[in-house]
């Protein structure tokens, strides 16, 4: 089982500050497609900003019962995994609400961490059956306390190009194809 998490607070800004990231429409439906393309079984945006929960809920709504289920029913199925949640401690507790055990949480990055763990590794545990939830920082990435939080982090993606700076969406993309792609 995978699930994945797109973090909006607490992240870090350019200057490593911890803000709230704004949601974008983009990232939504773009990650939802690539989720659900690759059989993720939940979404989950992370803000805790009423405004900003306001938005994704009316996005979702669109999609899955306003004009645009009628409309686009693959974007319905694709919306179908998504949902809002205002905290990662709230995520990490729904978990046990709904009688599951706290999934082993793997962070993203474009930096190299500490208690990396290799694509294959993590490929592996997922085939194996084992519950994993993936985070994935907007901004300038997660802060450093979500870091030192999660059970284990996976090598950054990109090329072997001193720039990397992937948008969230294509950097999920990536890992998502690492992870449940066909080899």
């Amino acid at each position: 089982m995978l699930d994945i998490a797109l973090v909006h607070y607490p992240v870090c800004n350019a200057k490593k500050e911890i803000i709230g990231a704004a949601v974008t429409n983009l990232d939504i439906h773009d990650i939802a497609r690539a989720g659900r393309s690759y059989g993720v079984d939940n979404f989950f945006i992370i803000t805790p900003f009423a405004d900003q929960q306001k938005l994704v809920g009316e996005i979702i709504d669109h999609w899955r019962t306003g004009y645009g289920a009628q409309h686009n029913p693959d974007r319905r199925e694709a919306f179908s995994i998504v949902s809002i949640c205002p905290s990662l401690e709230e995520l990490y507790s729904n978990y046990s609400v709904k009688g599951l055990s706290r999934p082993m949480v793997v962070a993203t990055s474009a930096k190299v961490q500490e208690r990396t763990l290799e694509f294959a590794v993590l490929r592996q545990r997922l085939a194996d059956g084992e519950h994993i939830l993936l985070l994935f920082g907007t901004g300038s990435g997660l802060t450093p306390e979500v870091m030192a939080a999660v059970d284990v982090v996976l090598p950054p993606v990109g090329s072997r190009e001193t720039y990397n700076h992937l948008s969230v969406r294509s950097a999920c993309s990536i890992v998502l194809d690492r992870l449940l792609g066909v080899l």
